[in-house]
């Protein structure tokens, strides 16, 4: 094995196959074969004698015409006798005696000299070849083709060197050739000929190769060959060999380098094969491939591919010297001299030194970019940042200047030339150490001044919104806030690369643009008047003004250097368009924090303005008044979205700063309730719902303002109201909208109801048509809707139109529910004649949600409108809670002590705000229970109804009597009749309702228990409300309580929840209750004890009927209480004691006395009832109570 360096001088004079011969050969073009040269011809002799000579498979006769011009080409070619001899050698023989020498020496080495194919050589082996005959032709060429093959087995895959006199012999080149083709052809020993041949080492292996095959071996060649082919001798003649191999068929060479960039192996060989395929494209203007070739590998998704050329470059450049054989000094060369080649000019800094001294001072070393040569000019530049920033290549003197020429030209206002502007500049702050010279230092400064002047023209002329002033903003306003990072990132983004900067390198930079070009002053002024861009969006990308505006508004340099910069924000919201882009808003957020935080301490008041209120109702115009008209909206969706985002988000962030602003003894404005009232939030809210995929994360952030600001307008029902509304059956209504339907004018309406008296067609026609539209086309028919709602309480209005009316309010409350409310409070309130109604805001209703329930009380028995006023009493009541909260935050300064009077009292400070938070939490709980009670009162029957027999509850008691009788058809029957009756719909909706605010928050339900409400309302509640089971975890301390009718409240209560819920934990408090009744027995008064047991002596049957186990207790309760009351009118009534009697006795045996229970005097309880004194009433009570009990335990219940 040698280490001696190629020499590729011996093969330089060798002739190699030609493309255009290649081809001819492929096709068997026989035209083009007679026009070849004798040259040419010779090398592809063996393959036309063997073609002329062997018996073809193609017996047509224009090949035979074909194959007398081949065998005239032939007739005058001296070497083609010494072919045909090689022909006419007995192959079978050789083969055999090959692979006996095959086996020969692989027994006993390579370094054996015996041999079968040969005898011992007299002479040197070219002599012999020389002196030899075909057949020993044949014999020398194989055998030294064995020892080469079995050298390659010994060397287990590495590559090696091994001299060949016969292949090193330019004069026996021809005949050996001759002799292999011949072989390969003849012997089946030509795949292990193929092997060896893509081992050999000789100084003509190339051109051997070349001649022999063709593109089959390249794929072993790559698979095989280094991963750095230039590193290794072998790897440059693997790479020499393919290279030969595809000049000979360039059809075939971008497969090939294909195959090297998936194998990750020879990446010389890939470079040389794109350099020979630009040198023939020969393209002037447009991108070369070698520019597309090393960019896609260096910028592609391959890791492993980037990191396998990297590593080519890397060593490359480690090599001492480097000369022209070298792969990557012919790429950097061509890369040279393309990006000279599109240069404005050759004049370059060091020109600038030698230029003579009579130059005029003004003329500029740069001249215009041509507009053909931008896009190539941006690629070079891309792929110059990959080569030095991911492949480490560290450019030459005359590579650092060409580049810095190019980067400082000028381009043509067109997209391209922005786009080739802002890389050059993001490329002068990646490689900063291109800028050596002050000479090359002043051409940057001056190239940036031209870039600050240029860059309005330049954004007007190419259309381009993203233009290059504003990452000099940009990155102006870094530098002055030192964030080296976020330029860093900046500059990545914009190469698409990602490359190591290291942040000491920006020094210089940071120096030239802090103090020659941008100071912060000259940033801010400039910032301000750089125009919005105009629909602003996600599609369009770049750095924009927004983006400048925004660090501006970070580092405070507005308020710093005191410009305004809320007439910029509020153009640029108003300029916006879908898909949102995603700065606008991190912009919002950090201008409200400006507004409301002072830039420092020692300035509270510099601060930014806030956008005044009637900026922000320009904004809605078109909206307030009502949605019907979209064509008239001057501002697009986007920007009312996002003014309301930037509202909401204001309020809340000055409630949240409250306590910080008033240390700093600043009071920022909020804006007025007037404004907020005329926002058509929830219209806006339901938009956005619909946009949610282009508004990125708009809708949920404003969905969770009005969470915590507006819970009134996110209740549940609505939102799945809404569903229904916009649903399919939405769709199937508007397909059966006419025209009819849309022509119903407000004024019809109107029209149509104040002939309701007399007609009600009209009006129902018109609302049946009115639901078909949808709800923004509702809203004109909002006023006339409710200003009417008094007029349907007069009786004989059917049924129907009230439904409708309720259909199409809840509609409406899906776009504008506040200002519904308002109207729909007002037109509700009772007509009283001689008394001028007062208008209510919405503000009062806040204050006061309990105006609600002061209508008209003919609402209270109409389920549809009394539908409508407990959906506004929810939505009042949770309004009530956000506005006394942030009541609560705004004020929290002014009952808080001054600091002198408070040094020394540690925590004295907090004492009145836990106060008033108290009290906050005190007048909502009132104003919840307050609410519950009046709807209480509500389901109660009024006297006229009691007149006509109603009983609120009749319908439980049926539905009991149905399980405890025989006759269940007549209490269906009577359940019936109550079932269609008002007053049973409204008790429904209450039950609805409190139910909700009882789950919602359970301390209202104690509450209102702990106050109580009347028993009669009991059944109702018990069986109405499904989260009154939550009464039994108080209950225990309800019995507790020192009151009288809490305590019965409480056992009448747990009666009802007993049988309602038979629950185990119902058991163990009914228990208790029958022990506390047990221990009350014993210390209260005569005239308590009548008051107590006479309402609360029922509820044992209950506990009965519920538990049986508590029997044995309840009965000896009963027989206790009867003793009780036996003892204290022993004297004076004597037949007591016969009552206590029975009693006794039916307690030991209740069979006997089950038919004597059963008489109507026991049941009716008329027996004795004629005395006055309350234990004798007291003791017939017990006994009517037993009698119950036994008949319940009789029947089986």
């Amino acid at each position: 094995i040698k280490d001696t360096p190629l020499i590729m001088t011996e093969c330089t004079s060798l002739q190699f196959v030609s493309p255009f011969a290649f081809e001819a050969m492929q096709k068997v073009d026989v035209v083009r074969l007679a026009s070849l040269s004798d040259p040419e011809l010779r090398l592809l002799l063996p393959c036309l004698v063997r073609m002329a000579l062997c018996a073809p498979a193609d017996q047509s006769q224009s090949w035979a015409q074909d194959k007398k011009l081949i065998l005239r080409l032939l007739s005058g070619v001296e070497a083609v006798n010494s072919i045909v001899a090689l022909l006419s050698v007995d192959f079978h023989a050789l083969e055999q005696d090959a692979s006996k020498e095959q086996q020969l020496r692989h027994k006993l080495g390579g370094g054996s000299g015996e041999s079968i194919l040969v005898s011992q050589l007299q002479h040197g082996l070219t002599l012999e070849f020389e002196h030899s005959d075909s057949p020993r032709r044949l014999r020398l060429v194989l055998s030294e083709l064995l020892a080469i093959m079995n050298k390659v087995s010994e060397s287990n895959g590495e590559f090696f060197f091994k001299s060949s006199e016969l292949f090193e012999s330019p004069v026996y080149l021809e005949e050996a050739a001759d002799v292999l083709c011949i072989l390969q052809a003849g012997t089946v020993l030509s795949a292990k000929i193929a092997v060896a041949r893509s081992r050999l080492t000789a100084t003509s292996a190339s051109w051997v190769q070349a001649m022999v095959f063709i593109i089959l071996v390249c794929r072993g060649l790559i698979k095989n060959g280094e991963r750095q082919d230039e590193e290794s001798l072998g790897g440059r003649r693997r790479t020499d060999a393919l290279r030969f191999l595809c000049k000979m068929n360039p059809s075939q060479a971008l497969k090939v380098r294909g195959m090297v960039v998936e194998e990750c192996h020879l990446p010389g060989l890939g470079v040389a094969l794109t350099l020979d395929h630009t040198k023939n494209e020969a393209c002037e203007d447009g991108v070369s491939d070698l520019v597309c070739f090393v960019s896609g590998l260096l910028l592609g998704t391959n890791a492993k591919v980037r990191t396998w050329f990297g590593t080519f470059i890397r060593n490359g450049q480690q090599r001492k010297r480097e000369t022209s054989s070298s792969v990557l000094w012919q790429m950097r060369r061509q890369l040279l001299l393309e990006l000279m080649g599109i240069l404005p000019t050759v004049r370059s800094t060091r020109i600038v030194e030698e230029a003579d001294v009579d130059m005029e001072p003004n003329v500029s070393v740069y001249s215009g970019l041509k507009e053909e040569h931008v896009v190539k000019a941006s690629a070079l530049l891309r792929l110059y940042c990959a080569l030095m920033g991911i492949a480490g290549l560290k450019p030459t003197e005359e590579e650092a200047e060409q580049l810095l020429q190019l980067m400082t030209s000028r381009p043509p206002a067109t997209p391209a030339g922005v786009r080739f502007v802002s890389l050059s500049f993001c490329m002068l702050l990646a490689f900063s150490t291109l800028v050596s010279t002050p000479e090359q230092e002043q051409l940057m400064v001056v190239w940036l001044s031209w870039m600050i002047k240029e860059e309005a023209y330049f954004e007007s002329t190419s259309g381009v919104s993203a233009s290059f002033g504003e990452m000099l903003l940009l990155v102006a306003m870094y530098f002055h806030s030192n964030q080296l990072s976020a330029i860093i990132d900046l500059v990545c983004s914009t190469l698409g690369m990602k490359i190591v900067i290291k942040p000491s390198s920006l020094s210089r930079m940071k120096t030239i643009f802090t103090q020659e070009i941008f100071t912060e002053q000259v940033v801010t002024a400039h910032a301000v008047r750089v125009p919005v861009t105009s629909n602003l969006s996600a599609n369009i990308t770049g750095f924009l003004p927004i983006h400048c505006i925004y660090q501006l508004l970070r580092s405070r340099s507005f308020t710093k250097h005191k410009v305004s910069i809320k007439d910029w924000i509020y153009r640029q919201l108003c300029e916006t368009s879908t898909p949102l882009h995603p700065q606008l808003l991190p912009l919002i957020d950090v201008y409200i924090n400006s507004i409301l935080t002072p830039a420092s301490k020692s300035n509270p008041q510099a601060t930014n303005q806030p956008v005044t209120e009637q900026e922000i109702l320009n904004i809605f115009q078109g909206v307030i008044g009502g949605d019907n008209i979209r064509l008239n909206q001057r501002f697009s969706i986007t920007a009312q979205l996002l003014v309301l985002y930037y509202i909401l988000s204001y309020e809340e962030a000055l409630l949240a700063n409250t306590k910080t602003l008033a240390a700093m003894q600043r009071k920022p404005k909020s804006y007025s309730s007037s404004l907020m009232d005329q926002i058509p939030i929830k219209f806006l809210i339901r938009q956005a719902q619909g946009l949610q995929q282009e508004l990125g994360g708009l809708h949920s952030a404003l969905l969770r303002l009005l969470a915590t600001n507006y819970p009134h307008l996110c209740i549940v029902d609505d939102w799945i109201c809404e569903e229904e509304i916009t649903g399919t059956d939405a769709l199937l209504r508007r397909m059966l909208l006419t025209n009819n339907a849309k022509n119903h004018s407000p004024k019809q309406l109107q029209e149509a109801f104040s002939a309701v008296p007399v007609n009600h067609t009209q009006v129902m026609q018109i609302i049946e048509h009115l639901t078909l539209l949808s709800a923004s086309e509702l809203i004109p028919y909002a006023e006339v809707l409710t200003s009417n709602m008094n007029q349907l309480l007069n009786s004989g209005v059917p049924r129907r139109i009230l439904q409708t009316v309720n259909k199409l309010w809840m509609v409406l409350n899906t776009v504008m529910p506040r200002r519904l409310w308002v109207m729909t409070v007002n037109a509700l309130q009772p007509s009283i004649k001689f008394v001028r109604q007062q208008k209510y805001t919405q503000n009062d209703l806040m204050i006061d949600p309990l105006i609600v329930l002061r209508c008209d009380q003919r609402v209270h028995r109409c389920p549809p409108l009394m539908d409508i006023t407990l959906h506004m009493l929810n939505g009042y009541l949770l309004a009530s809670k956000a506005y006394l909260s942030a009541h609560l935050k705004e004020t929290a300064e002014q009952d808080r002590p001054s600091q002198n009077n408070t040094i020394g009292l540690v925590g004295q400070t907090d004492a009145p705000e836990v106060t008033r938070e108290e009290l906050k939490n005190a007048l909502l709980a009132a104003q919840d229970s307050a609410a519950v009670q009046i709807l209480l009162e509500i389901c109660l029957p009024t006297e006229e109804e009691k007149a006509n027999g109603v009983n609120p509850d009749s319908l439980l008691r049926n539905v009991q009597s149905v399980i405890t009788t025989s006759t269940p058809n007549k209490g269906i029957e009577e359940g019936e009749d109550n079932l269609l009756c008002n007053l049973r719909e409204v008790q429904c909706l209450i039950c609805c309702l409190l139910h909700q605010m009882y789950i919602a928050d359970p301390n209202i339900a104690k509450l209102v228990h702990f106050q109580g409400y009347p028993c009669e309302l009991l059944p109702l509640t018990v069986a109405g409300i499904p989260s009154m089971h939550i009464c039994l975890d108080f209950i225990p301390e309800l019995i507790a309580q020192p009151e009288l009718e809490k305590q019965i409240f409480a056992i009448q209560l747990l009666s009802h929840l007993c049988i309602q819920y038979a629950l185990p934990k119902s058991l163990s408090v009914a228990r208790l209750a029958v022990n506390v009744m047990g221990t009350l027995l014993t210390v209260l008064t005569q005239a308590k004890r009548y008051a107590f047991f006479m309402p609360t002596l029922p509820s044992l049957v209950s506990f009965c009927r519920a538990f049986p186990p508590l029997y044995e207790d309840i009965m000896s309760l009963l027989i206790q209480i009867g003793q009780v009351c036996a003892s204290d009118v022993a004297t004076q009534t004597r037949d007591i004691d016969p009552i206590i009697t029975r009693l006794q006795q039916i307690k030991e045996k209740p069979s006997g006395w089950s038919q004597i229970c059963k008489d109507s005097s026991y049941k009716n309880g008329s027996r004795d009832t004629g005395s006055m004194d309350p234990d004798v009433q007291l003791c017939h009570c017990i006994e009517r109570t037993v009698i119950e009990i036994i008949n319940m335990s009789v029947s089986g219940i």
